[in-house]
């Protein structure tokens, strides 16, 4: 490595952010990247493992060390190279991954890991603005041709690596703009979507032709898919949220996550919010906001909710609190379970675990509180503490429970592929085909709810598993 002893001497340094004050007045990107300067230090903070375990931990496999020294090296150019080889999109990972990187780096045995995610990012961005990140267009085409379902992260890792095979690619994306759970799910303030419009130029370059506002099994039929293309590959996602099923969740003030953060997406976008929304227009302005469920989806409602204005916002979590800090020697190099606080967060909420919710009160129609009770588990089961109910004012309710696997209706029950028992298409890792001959399948809707950085190494592996089935063999990488 550059600097040997760079752990020893230099402590851990994260990005800053803009003042809450400040970030809760708009929905634009808050995290301030550190000097080249800053960058080159915490780079030479990389160990030089023998084995480097933050390989493992990345399900990308980033080369991690490598693009480190680079970027002590202040040769960044090469360290972009070495970036986009493992990973198609890391200006995505390196701003919304939890970095699972970062958990397995050795040196967060004894101290503060590298900070990986923060120099990936630098090196991208970087790549950007120096005019380094180019199409790359095949100099020769196979005359096959692969319809993807779907333009989230997996759709469209997918589908970049096989245009670059030489293969025609057509991507099917239901809603009126691309990117999935990208642009939909993931608010502005944690990627802003020029992010995802220049991707979707460069890969139009490539050869990658979108067809927006297309939903298969209703505007366009599966097997159509199937009779005009060579192949086909299921990369829809996993949409069907968790119910809340205890009463009075029917209420027009209890709505799903994925619903509220997609209609601000859309009003940042100056589309029309309404679009695909039968239930009405939804804001937390003025409204005593609860978020049930505490995991990242919840956060983003959070942060959403405070910037609409909300009277006050709540999160609860049906888990017990986790501990502050995750025992290393237990847990290393796997992800920890820990207290995590977001950006969100730290804008404002109350939080609280070991919850159950049992009621929504209201009129029918009118959200008011919400009745819940203490919950205690042991040895994994949970059990209601008696006399531990209680009630949340509440005018509007959030959904982020999480979700139970791909919705059947329309594309899955057309295509006639096998489920799991959990309702997922099933393909395994290795050749990512489903039990119809040319169908593959790949990110959530193949492995179920996961991270962005998952659904890119999917997308990308199923993509040399379909490369190979149309020609015999396959040069791109796994």
């Amino acid at each position: 490595m550059g600097k040997d002893t760079g752990f020893l001497e230099l402590d851990r340094r994260e990005r800053d952010y803009l003042d809450p004050k400040e970030r809760l007045n708009n929905y634009r990107e808050f995290v301030v990247q550190p000097s080249d300067k800053v960058l080159s230090d915490q780079a030479s903070r990389c160990m030089d493992c023998g084995i480097p375990y933050c390989h493992n931990g990345c399900p990308v496999n980033n080369l991690i060390p490598d693009w480190n020294h680079l970027v002590y090296e202040n040769d960044w150019k090469t360290a972009l190279d070495l970036l986009h080889s493992t990973n198609n999109f890391p200006e995505f990972t390196g701003r919304i991954c939890p970095a699972p990187c970062e958990a397995s780096c050795t040196l967060n045995i004894i101290d503060q890991p590298v900070t990986i995610k923060s120099i990936e990012c630098a090196i991208i961005d970087r790549g950007w603005k120096e005019g380094w990140v180019h199409p790359q267009i095949p100099e020769t085409k196979t005359g096959k041709s692969v319809a993807i379902v779907g333009s989230g992260p997996a759709g469209l890792a997918c589908a970049q690596q096989l245009a670059r095979a030489g293969h025609s690619v057509t991507v099917f994306e239901k809603s009126d703009r691309i990117g999935g759970l990208l642009r939909y799910g993931i608010p502005d303030f944690k990627m802003e979507k020029h992010l995802i419009n220049r991707r979707a130029v460069q890969m139009e370059a490539e050869g990658v032709e979108f067809r927006t506002s297309k939903e298969v099994g209703v505007d366009v039929s599966f097997a159509s898919l199937k009779e005009n293309f060579d192949a086909v590959v299921l990369a829809g996602g996993a949409e069907d949220a968790r119910p809340l099923g205890i009463p009075g969740a029917e209420m027009n003030g209890v709505r799903l996550a994925m619903e509220f953060l997609t209609q601000q997406n859309k009003r940042n976008a100056g589309d029309d919010e309404l679009r695909a929304a039968p239930r009405g227009s939804l804001l937390a302005t003025g409204k005593h906001v609860v978020v049930i469920g505490g995991g990242d989806t919840g956060s983003d409602c959070v942060g959403t909710s405070n910037r609409q204005g909300a009277a006050s916002v709540t999160q609860l979590e049906i888990m017990p609190k986790p501990p502050e800090h995750e025992d290393k020697g237990l847990t290393w190099p796997d992800w920890p379970v820990k207290l995590r606080t977001s950006s969100s967060h730290e804008e404002g909420v109350e939080r609280d675990w070991a919850v159950l919710t049992k009621r929504v009160i209201g009129d029918g129609e009118t959200v008011t509180g919400l009745e819940c009770a203490r919950v205690e588990w042991v040895d994994g089961k949970m059990r209601e503490i008696v006399g531990s109910e209680f009630t949340i004012k509440a005018d509007l309710i959030l959904l982020a429970m999480g979700f139970l696997g791909p919705k059947k209706k329309g594309l899955l029950d057309q295509s006639g592929v096998a489920l799991t028992d959990r309702g997922n298409v099933e393909a395994d890792t290795e050749r990512y085909a489903t039990s119809e001959e040319g169908v593959f399948a790949c990110g959530d809707m193949r492995r179920g709810q996961s991270l962005v950085v998952w659904a890119i190494r999917e997308g990308r592996q199923c993509a040399r598993s379909v490369d190979e089935a149309l020609m015999g063999a396959s040069e791109l990488p796994r």
